[in-house]
């Protein structure tokens, strides 16, 4: 089977390390995957590095020409699917009308409503199927009018590393100046207000106030930076908290960490916190969105109700106070996610559908 997989973002998040690991993992399976996606992006750099095939398409292209090039495309090379991860890609591919050339199937990631406008409804009329990355997300899908037969979940998967080091942690620790009697909590991360990371800065005094030893790790970028580091001149926290920016190879980052905070809000699913999870350390999170569908209270993680800045201080002095429930939780979540929701275990579900599909074409 010959697929095409679409995603024109420029910037590397949560879709694009999925993207990668989905085309790599079906070319890994002898399927014959290609992407499609704009030169330069972290993505095409990191899928060419893997051996995949690269189709690009110039920063600066607007989507009527971006469209026309997915046209000529899908007319030189027979595809049997084509398939979408992110918005622009799904406009892209329902300009160059390539629904009514190969079956389409479109990724969802986000929780929003479709959207009124005749150009969203015509869009997602197209697919073939829509796949939500989350009960959370299939049921913000249906609730827009697309039929439920035409939604499937598929949940997002990581790579389970093996086992850390002492010496691959102390490296880590050792390049974000974190000794050895210090506890570092860390965040995986976009820096938007949504994604909530306000909230663990402000809980952070109160956690040092009865652990000194507690730092904070934040890595990531984005709008909300300059705020969060007012915030951190303001509550004092310069010297123990980390703005570690963009990083390359976020592998460094859990390998530093003792446990790791996700404060976002109504989150569709969260691939850094089933990263953490991989990673065998333990983890706080809102209980909202799509994190109940893998975090269980108490047995895979914490959780708190709602996003509160005390509950957030007690669920972090709660591990900071019992070691062996820190080392439980770490390890229930790191057989969860190998039980469940690995990078395999989504490739192989995405096959099935795949097969489904292009054989309900074929019916058609």
């Amino acid at each position: 089977m010959r697929v095409l997989y679409v995603d024109l973002e420029r910037e590397w998040r949560g879709g694009q390390s999925q993207a990668l690991l989905t085309v790599t993992g079906l070319r890994a399976s002898g399927y014959d995957a290609q992407l499609l996606a704009v030169v330069g992006s972290p993505l095409a750099r990191r899928a060419e590095a893997s051996g995949v095939p690269v189709h690009v398409i110039g920063t600066e292209v607007r989507r009527m020409f971006a469209a026309y090039l997915l046209r000529r495309l899908l007319a030189k090379q027979k595809y049997n699917l084509v398939h979408v991860n992110e918005p622009h890609a799904l406009t892209c591919a329902w300009l160059a009308g390539s629904h009514r050339k190969a079956p389409l199937v479109v990724s969802r990631r986000v929780a929003y409503p479709l959207g009124k406008s005749l150009l969203a409804r015509k869009r997602y009329e197209s697919a073939d199927r829509i796949l939500a990355i989350s009960k959370f997300v299939a049921k913000s899908v249906v609730d827009s009018g697309v039929p439920a037969e035409r939604v499937e979940i598929i949940y997002e998967g990581v790579e389970v590393p093996p086992p850390v080091s002492a010496e691959v942690r102390r490296s880590a620790r050792h390049r974000w100046g974190v000794s050895d009697g210090e506890t570092l909590f860390g965040c995986v991360g976009y820096l938007l207000p949504e994604k909530g990371q306000e909230l663990v800065v402000r809980a952070l005094p109160t956690v040092r106030a009865n652990f000194p030893g507690a730092r904070l790790l934040l890595a990531g970028d984005g709008p909300c930076r300059p705020q969060l580091e007012a915030l951190t001149r303001e509550l004092a926290l310069e010297k123990s908290l980390i703005f570690a920016g963009f990083i390359e190879d976020v592998s460094q980052v859990y390998a530093a960490l003792d446990a790791f905070v996700f404060p976002s809000l109504a989150e569709p699913l969260g691939t850094s916190l089933l990263a953490a999870m991989a990673w065998g350390l333990p983890v706080i999170a809102v209980a909202s969105g799509g994190v109940p569908e893998y975090v269980e209270n108490s047995a895979t993680g914490l959780l708190t109700t709602q996003s509160d800045l005390r509950l957030f201080s007690l669920a972090m002095l709660r591990l900071l106070s019992d070691a062996g429930l820190a080392k439980r939780l770490g390890a229930a979540a790191r057989n969860a996610i190998q039980a469940r929701f690995t990078a395999d275990n989504m490739v192989e579900n995405t096959i099935r559908l795949y097969k489904r599909v292009v054989v309900e074409a074929q019916k058609s």
